[in-house]
């Protein structure tokens, strides 16, 4: 059945006063609803605390067994240097059967083993080698485990080579600066990521939920049989979450810096820019699950399996997608948060770059523009 539209029904006011009651009630509901109050800004104070406190990818006070054959004073340095560093937990261990078996239980995640000849291989032309075992049951531990070792060994001996009055046999002095996240904390990597999952959230997922629950309780037919037109009821759906996911942006980004300490260095206007663009595209993604769906439990997987799941795993957000698969990598062309997530992380660490900021925010246009024009496209004010 085709419901009058507003070319055959008088006009009972402007557009602008239709829209304005439309936008009314959608706050009114959203009020009235805790649970999409909880969603925009409870689940942001949850899920920031969560990896601000409780997840990191740097690896501290890793427990390592040191096996000495024989100790002698150049042992001795190389074990203080490793237990002077903030990456080990050192425990000695009496042999390598022992320190093989606490391995085995995992109390420990390497071994450093120091034959009984290393003083005098230290002496000799060729050098002396130490023996590391590392526990590759966590690849990525491991890998962490293995290069500071490595770096922990390099500064022993460069220390050492200075106690002996001798040169550095090494031809190149490596003389590292890290920029953007100097201190390398992990922190500062996933703060921003989580305000794109926020965003996604608050976007896609509250919004294909709510209007496919009016779609169940039959208020969006009520809808349609008024004057309002597509346009205006699409709008209207739309501010308020607009404002509520800025809010919930807000949030996010005074927990990340006040709370965190995260560096802000990019500018604030270029930030509420590039989050709007992101938001929009978030939003038209929700309202065209919801148009398509109108069932709130197909609403919910389905938003869950396209928006929120890739902007976790497919983003950059905490797995690196240059280390992924060609045909991933492709693919992640296609998820919104991707550019939202480059957008984030040169603002928050880097500053205004705009050759990274202009082609992910063009992106995000484009983006948006799709998502909302196949909503309007597919929304047709007609009961079925």
């Amino acid at each position: 059945m085709h419901v009058p539209t507003r070319s055959n029904i008088p006009s009972r006011g402007g557009s602008l006063m239709r829209l304005r009651g439309l936008v009314r009630k959608e706050f009114l509901q959203v009020i009235r609803d805790p649970s999409s109050l909880a969603i925009a800004f409870v689940l942001p104070v949850i899920l920031l605390l969560m990896f601000g406190y409780g997840v990191s990818l740097d690896s501290e006070h890793v427990p390592i067994a040191i096996v000495v054959e024989k100790p002698t004073a150049d042992t001795a340095s190389l074990c203080a240097e490793l237990e002077h560093s903030l990456y080990f937990d050192s425990i000695y261990s009496s042999g390598m059967p022992a320190a093989k078996q606490a391995m085995m239980e995992r109390r420990v995640d390497a071994i450093l083993h120091l034959r009984e000849n290393f003083s005098e291989q230290l002496r000799r032309p060729e050098g002396a080698s130490v023996q590391l075992i590392v526990n590759g049951v966590d690849a990525n531990t491991a890998r962490i485990v293995q290069g500071y070792v490595a770096g922990a060994f390099g500064k022993w001996l460069v220390h050492y080579s200075t106690d002996k009055g001798q040169t550095s046999v090494t031809p190149v002095n490596l003389e590292q600066r890290i920029w953007f996240n100097a201190n390398v904390q992990s922190r500062n990597y996933l703060v921003p990521g989580v305000v794109a999952v926020v965003m996604t959230l608050i976007g896609a997922l509250l919004t294909a939920l709510l209007m496919a629950r009016e779609w169940e309780r039959g208020t969006m037919e009520a809808l349609m049989v008024t004057p309002v037109s597509m346009q205006e009821i699409l709008v209207g759906k739309i501010l308020p979450y607009f404002i509520l996911g800025m809010g919930g942006l807000a949030l996010s980004v005074l927990m990340g810096v006040w709370l965190f300490g995260v560096p802000l260095r990019g500018s604030i206007a270029v930030l509420i820019a590039g989050s709007s663009l992101f938001l929009l595209t978030a939003l038209g993604m929700g309202l065209l699950i919801s148009t398509v769906t109108r069932v709130q439990f197909v609403a919910a997987q389905v938003a869950i399996i396209t928006t929120y799941l890739p902007a976790f795993i497919l983003s950059g957000f905490i797995f690196d997608i240059g280390s992924m698969p060609w045909p991933i990598q492709w693919l992640t062309h296609l998820i919104p948060a991707r550019y939202y997530v480059a957008i984030l992380k040169t603002s928050f660490l880097a500053g205004d770059v705009w050759s990274v900021l202009l082609p992910n925010s063009a992106a995000l246009a484009v983006m948006a523009t799709v998502f909302l024009g196949l909503t309007r496209l597919l929304s047709r004010k007609c009961l079925d």
